[in-house]
C-alpha cells in the first residue's frame, strides 16, 4: 500500500515542496527528497523556478545532497563535474570533447513539473503535470486575504513521526480528540465551535471560533498585530485546512501556521511545521513568536504522541476499524480521497488497502459539518 501511495499519490500530484523564500535570488536552490525520487528547486537567472530530478544525466548520481545552498551560475555532478546552467541545458561534460555523435543538448536535467501558488512551491514528480489551475481551481483565490505571498517564516520545527502519513492527515481534520488530548487547546477554541465548509474532495476543513483568546498562543494573547486587511469574522475564528496530499495549513488572525508531510515509509512520517508572519511584525523590537509558536509545538507533540499510539494499536492482528462519529466526518472524505488516488472504489477493496494498516474504515452517513 505504502509503495502504491507514493507512485500514485506523491509522484502524480501537485505535492507541496516549501517556499518561494527559500530561494529569492538566482543560483539558489534546494533539493526535495520524495520517496525514493528527489527533485532539484533552483532559483533561474530570469527570476523563474524549474526543478529537475536530482539525477546526472552522465552516470545517475545524485547531484545536490544537501537540503539548501547556491549554486552560483551552474550546478556541477559532484562525481565527474558535469556541468549544468540553471536552466537544466547541459554546459560542460569532461571526457567527452570530440566524441562522435554526442551533443550536449541532447542531454539536460530531466523537468520536474512546478507550480506556485500563495508562495508555496509545488512539484509534479513523474509524468506530464495536470495544470494546477485545473486540480486546485475551488482554492485558488480563497485564502488570498491572509497574503501568504508577502508573509515571512520566522521559526520551524521539524518532527520525526512514528506514525503513517494518513494519520497525521485523519488526526487534524476532527477535534472530537482535543477535550482529552488537548486541554490547553480548548481553553481557547471550544472543541465543538465552528463548522465545516469544505467537505469533499482533495481539499477538506473548516474553522473554530476564539471565543476566549485572541489567538492560539500559550498566553492567548495575539503575538502580533492581525494581518492586514483581514475581515473582522476572520479576527475570531483559526481556519484549518488540509490540501490532499501533504499541506496542512493553519490560518489564524495574526500569523499563518503551515505543516508539510513527507512519509518516509509506512510507519514514519517527517513533518515540518513552520510559522508565517507579517515582516512589519517580525521587524518590532518587541516581536516574540514563541508565544504561537511554543503553544503549538506543546499541540504537535500531543497530536503525535496520540497517532503513534494508533498507529501501535493498528498494527495488531486484532484491530478493526470502528464506525465515525458525526464529528469525523473530514476523516471519512479523506479515506474517500485516498481510494480515489489510489484508483479504488468499491468497498469491497478497503480491507486489502487498509487491513492492519494505518486508517480508514467505511464512512458512516454524515448527518453532521461540525468538526
Amino acid at each position: 500500500v505504502f509503495a502504491a501511495e507514493m507512485e500514485r499519490i506523491f509522484l502524480r500530484r501537485w505535492i507541496c515542496a516549501g517556499r518561494e523564500e527559500q530561494i529569492p535570488f538566482p543560483g539558489d536552490g534546494f533539493a526535495r527528497d520524495v520517496g525514493s525520487e528527489s527533485a532539484l528547486v533552483v532559483r533561474a537567472e530570469n527570476g523563474e523556478i524549474r526543478a529537475f530530478h536530482n539525477v546526472c544525466r552522465h552516470r545517475g548520481a545524485r547531484i545536490c545532497e544537501g537540503p539548501a545552498g547556491h549554486f552560483g551560475g551552474a550546478i556541477r555532478c559532484p562525481y565527474h563535474a558535469w556541468t549544468y546552467g540553471l536552466d537544466g541545458g547541459l554546459r560542460r561534460a569532461p571526457g567527452m570533447e570530440g566524441v562522435a555523435g554526442f551533443e550536449a543538448s541532447q542531454h539536460p536535467l530531466l523537468p520536474v513539473g512546478v507550480a506556485r501558488w500563495e508562495g508555496f512551491i509545488f512539484l509534479w514528480m513523474d509524468g506530464e503535470p495536470v495544470s494546477f489551475e485545473e486540480t486546485h481551481a475551488p482554492i485558488l483565490a480563497r485564502f488570498a486575504r491572509w497574503r501568504m505571498p508577502h508573509l515571512e517564516t520566522v521559526q520551524r520545527i521539524d518532527y520525526e513521526v512514528r506514525a503513517n502519513w494518513k494519520l497525521i492527515v485523519q488526526n487534524y481534520s476532527e477535534c472530537l480528540h482535543c477535550p482529552p488530548v488537548h486541554p490547553s487547546l480548548v481553553r481557547l477554541t471550544p472543541a465543538d465551535s465552528g463548522r465545516n465548509d469544505l467537505t469533499e474532495g482533495p481539499f477538506l476543513g473548516g474553522w473554530m471560533e476564539l471565543r476566549r483568546a485572541e489567538s492560539m498562543t500559550l498566553s492567548g494573547r495575539a503575538c502580533a498585530p492581525p494581518i492586514r486587511g483581514l475581515p473582522r469574522k476572520d479576527l475570531r475564528r483559526v481556519y484549518y485546512y488540509a490540501l490532499f496530499p501533504n499541506l496542512l495549513l493553519s490560518l489564524h488572525p495574526d500569523y499563518v501556521m503551515v505543516h508539510t508531510l513527507w512519509p518516509v515509509a509506512p510507519g514514519l512520517t517527517r513533518v515540518e511545521c513552520a510559522w508565517m508572519f507579517e515582516p512589519d511584525s517580525a521587524a518590532r523590537p518587541e516581536f516574540d513568536p514563541d508565544d504561537a509558536v511554543g503553544f503549538w509545538d506543546r499541540t504537535n507533540r500531543e497530536d503525535w504522541s496520540v497517532c503513534e499510539r494508533a498507529q501501535r494499536g493498528m498494527q495488531s492482528r486484532a484491530f478493526r476499524q470502528g464506525p465515525y462519529s458525526p464529528r469525523e466526518v473530514l476523516c471519512a472524505a479523506f479515506d474517500r480521497e485516498v481510494l480515489r488516488a489510489l484508483g479504488l472504489s468499491s468497498p469491497a477493496e478497503w480491507p486489502s488497502l487498509w487491513g492492519a494498516g494505518p486508517c480508514a474504515g467505511r464512512p458512516h452517513e454524515e448527518r453532521d459539518c461540525s468538526r
